[in-house]
């Protein structure tokens, strides 16, 4: 039983107190680097938007694996195709081919192409192509090699922009100091402000033809769920149109169905050559994308580029799942719940203003006590993310019910009360 007043079970202690808390947490420090701070709970099960602990306690997942969960936790349909494709076959290489490979490629693919039809990207010959590979990383390292197959150099990125923690995709991340720890990175990288079109079409004019592509995201994630300027991609577009530059839209936290449209750039008007996939794309079985259409779908050539992992059979079947729950309206189920979220958490204590699109939402806080409401909303029952000082992020399950929704807004509520967030 649990007291969802204070998000303990009756009587019980707060997380990670007992003596199997202070067990794994030693355990996690003595066997793993130290790339992560110490976990304060060890999840062991969950269903739907709830997770329970090992001493018994559950939370409502606003977190979802960090927008990686996107059908939950224990989803049967889910769960069942893995456990199938794992009897069957695992991983085959590239070297040879496989069916769930195919046949997920071909929905993808159909599906980018129909996305950049209706925003208006002319032509309308299926032309798009998949890369497969393991991560949202991966799958911008993929697109950043592709842009360098232009012939030209140079990559255009946005401040305070997040592509990923490989040396590459760090390279055009833009977040300093997420980078300086790592430099030298690849050169050939140049910023602008996010969301300033004009400054990135000064720059494209600037460098004369040696940049090949743009990489942006359509909203920013990591950086606190920045929203650009109405505009701000068919601006884009068009600079890129002008430059004779590649457009990469880095959908990796916004696509999906995430924002309440499968592709974020739908929802803009403006379709990118290149748009790249990962987090819930495989709905917590680790797969990424990179996809691109017209002319950029065939500039990787056999040798330029490989993942032994990438595709492999139980990676696509989990994808063909989340992809039939998205063909089922998932998406515009994630509009309509991320609509009634940030509605309703607009009025919670200490809350300052709210933004995101679909169900990645940014709650700003009036006081700088983000971290504070994270820590305090283990105690209450909900599992959040600070981005920074004062920025909340959800990123519940895309299928989270109403119910869910309410009872975490409402654990929430008291973690934010506990964390001085209303002063």
């Amino acid at each position: 039983m649990t007291d969802h007043t204070t998000g303990a079970p009756a009587g019980a202690s707060q997380p990670g107190d007992s003596q199997a808390g202070t067990g794994f947490r030693a355990a996690w420090e003595a066997s793993l680097m130290g790339t992560y701070p110490t976990p304060q709970v060890l999840l062991e099960e969950g269903r739907g938007a709830a997770v329970v602990d090992a001493e018994g306690r559950d939370y409502i997942d606003f977190l979802a694996g960090i927008a990686v969960a996107s059908l939950g936790h224990g989803h049967e349909r889910l769960a069942g195709a893995i456990a199938r494709q794992a009897g069957r076959l695992l991983s085959v290489s590239n070297l040879v081919a496989n069916r769930p490979a195919i046949d997920a490629a071909e929905r993808l693919a159909a599906r980018f192409d129909e996305a950049a039809k209706n925003a208006g990207a002319p032509g309308g010959e299926a032309s798009a192509r998949v890369f497969w590979c393991n991560s949202g990383s991966e799958a911008n390292e993929a697109a950043i090699k592709l842009a360098r197959r232009t012939g030209r150099p140079g990559i255009l990125s946005t401040e305070g922009g997040f592509h990923g923690r490989t040396l590459g995709s760090l390279s055009v991340t833009g977040q300093p100091a997420k980078r300086a720890p790592f430099e030298p990175l690849p050169g050939g990288v140049e910023f602008v402000a996010y969301g300033d079109a004009a400054a990135a079409r000064r720059a494209l004019k600037d460098a004369d033809g040696t940049i090949g592509a743009v990489i942006v995201e359509p909203i920013q994630g990591e950086n606190g769920v920045v929203v650009p300027p109405e505009g701000y991609l068919k601006d884009l577009r068009a600079a890129c149109d002008e430059a004779g530059a590649l457009l990469i839209a880095d959908e990796v936290q916004t696509g999906a169905g995430r924002t309440g449209t499968f592709f974020a750039f739908e929802q803009a008007g403006a379709a990118p050559d290149v748009v790249t996939l990962a987090k819930g794309l495989g709905g917590g079985v680790p797969v990424g994308a990179c996809l691109a259409r017209g002319e950029a779908a065939g500039l990787l050539h056999a040798g330029d580029h490989g993942s032994t992992f990438g595709g492999n059979p139980l990676a696509a079947a989990a994808v063909e799942v989340v992809l039939d729950e998205l063909d089922a309206g998932l998406a515009d189920r994630a509009a309509e719940r991320g609509r009634q979220a940030r509605e309703k958490a607009a009025a919670l204590p200490g809350v300052a203003g709210v933004r995101g699109a679909g169900l990645l939402i940014a709650l700003e806080l009036g006081r700088p006590v983000a971290k504070e409401a994270v820590a305090a909303g283990l105690s209450h029952g909900v599992l959040i993310n600070a981005t920074d000082d004062s920025t909340v992020r959800l990123v519940p399950p895309l299928v989270i019910t109403e119910d869910e929704l309410a009872e975490g807004l409402s654990r929430l509520e008291a973690a934010l009360l506990a964390a001085g967030a209303a002063g």
